[in-house]
């Protein structure tokens, strides 16, 4: 028959068909395949009638009654190409720490070098419209990380994802983009570009087929893959209704270290952070408070004293007045109305000082009218 046909021509053939009714529903495939033992066992006893709606959802046992072969052929086709894989469950390049949580992906398509996967990484993930301080925040801690040796893992969503990624890569480090969508329809499609370069230095990853698009109902279950392969998830900002907190809910049932970076209590985006950290999260503020946490990295814990805390030399030659304007201008965004208050500097003078603050790098306008120190 035609399945047997497509049997001997290449073996991801029924990987692929079990992947492509995986990806339909929520069914844990991996208990079949433990049962079975091979994708195409699986197939074949559903063919006659040996797997019913006893054992799975409609939806998921009428993908594997009638595979889309078009589409699987199509994809056999994409893993002939140069960076293209396929690492199923019985693949020794299947990530270790991965296949320890409940329902793993039976499947990852990877766009990259999959030995990536097997590498120690840590998630960094938070919101969509970060501030200034977010953005920030999450270039601090991928850089670092990167600069360690260490990948970092993100979602490539707009934000804090994003700014994750561009920081590993710009540290010459390596990144991992677990997607909500096939690898062939990249989203969000302004982050193309940045795909690209992932692909090159890092790994694009998926277990969804290649032409699946980016629905609503894909991302928690992609949230599972990002926290299942990290040692930890940091999330720098969120929401109290944040999808990063279904990652570190992830993680927690996961048995992995979920780490939060903290902020002002006026700022929304720090609420979902704090209820983190209230409930039993480590608070960091250096990647020393992740090192101390994972077992594997302790050694990386500095001994010295911590450099980022330091002072620039040039507040050194700072006047009084300038000194005053620092004071008064902490890491989230204050308005020019709000300082001139508070320091009671006239508006000319505060601004022209200002300007001095911002040549010598010492204070930011975040947009017009509003400033952060950096």
């Amino acid at each position: 028959m035609f399945m047997e046909e497509r049997a001997d021509q290449s073996p991801f053939h029924y990987w692929l068909a079990l992947l492509h009714a995986g990806a339909s529903g929520n069914d844990d495939l991996s208990r079949l395949l433990e049962n079975f033992g091979t994708a195409q066992a699986v197939v074949l006893a559903v063919a006659d009638g040996l797997i019913d709606r006893s054992h799975l959802s409609e939806k998921v046992l009428g993908c594997l009654q009638k595979p889309d072969w078009e589409e699987i052929g199509f994809e056999a086709e994409w893993l002939e190409r140069e960076g293209h894989h396929l690492i199923t469950l019985e693949d020794k390049r299947y990530p270790a720490l991965l296949r320890q949580i409940p329902s793993p992906p039976i499947g990852l398509f990877v766009s990259g070098d999959p030995d990536i996967l097997m590498n120690p990484q840590i998630a960094v993930v938070g919101s969509r419209r970060p501030t200034f301080d977010g953005k920030k925040d999450a270039g601090h801690f991928a850089g670092e990380l990167a600069g360690k040796g260490i990948a970092v893992t993100s979602g490539m969503a707009n934000g804090i994802d994003t700014q994750a990624h561009r920081s590993a890569l710009s540290q010459q480090g390596k990144t991992v983009a677990v997607l909500g969508s096939g690898l062939n329809c990249i989203y969000p499609k302004i982050n193309a570009g940045l795909a690209d370069k992932i692909r090159e230095e890092g790994a694009l990853v998926s277990e969804f087929p290649l032409s699946w698009r980016p629905f609503p109902g894909n991302f928690p279950r992609r949230n599972r893959i990002i926290s299942g392969l990290s040692l930890g998830v940091l999330v720098v900002e969120a929401t109290e209704k944040s999808g990063s907190l279904i990652t570190a809910k992830h993680a927690l049932e996961q048995n992995r270290e979920v780490f939060a970076v903290p902020g002002s209590i006026r700022n929304p985006l720090k609420k979902g952070c704090h209820g983190l950290i209230q409930n039993g999260a480590k608070l960091v503020g250096s990647i020393d408070d992740i090192f101390a946490e994972i077992t594997q990295f302790k050694e990386l814990v500095k001994t010295g004293p911590e450099t980022r805390l330091s002072q620039p030399e040039s507040i050194n030659g700072l006047d009084e007045q300038e000194k005053v304007l620092l004071d008064n201008i902490g890491y989230e965004p204050i308005s020019l109305d709000e300082i001139v208050f508070m320091t009671r500097i006239s508006v000319e003078e505060v601004m022209g000082k200002l300007l001095r603050l911002e040549l010598d790098g010492l204070v930011s306008a975040v947009s017009p009218g509003l400033y952060i120190r950096k």
